[in-house]
């Protein structure tokens, strides 16, 4: 599941299946199981029957083909994982 900053806000905007290969999942994975989290931090819609809710500490790449009516990501790529410290302006959503 996938969260975008937009208006200083996160909000949900679907998930990625694809793009990691094996070394790059268990990375991945490590670094997530550190910021495990009860509840999700931002509005799903509705409960997302076994998913595990992480803080949105991390910052992927996502490449995607185009939005959809709702605002969700349309086949959504993982291209890695970028630096939090790079130019906050680049993770904003244009809205």
């Amino acid at each position: 599941m996938l969260a975008a900053r937009t208006r200083g806000q996160l909000v949900y905007v679907g998930g990625v299946g694809t793009g990691l290969n094996e070394r790059s999942a268990i990375d991945l994975r490590r670094q997530l199981d550190r910021l495990i989290v009860l509840k999700p931090v931002v509005n799903l819609g509705r409960k997302k029957r076994d998913a595990v809710y992480v803080k949105p500490l991390l910052v992927a790449e996502i490449e995607f083909r185009a939005w959809t009516s709702d605002g969700k990501l349309r086949h959504a790529s993982f291209k890695g994982l970028h630096d939090p410290d790079d130019e906050p302006s680049v993770f904003e959503l244009d809205t």
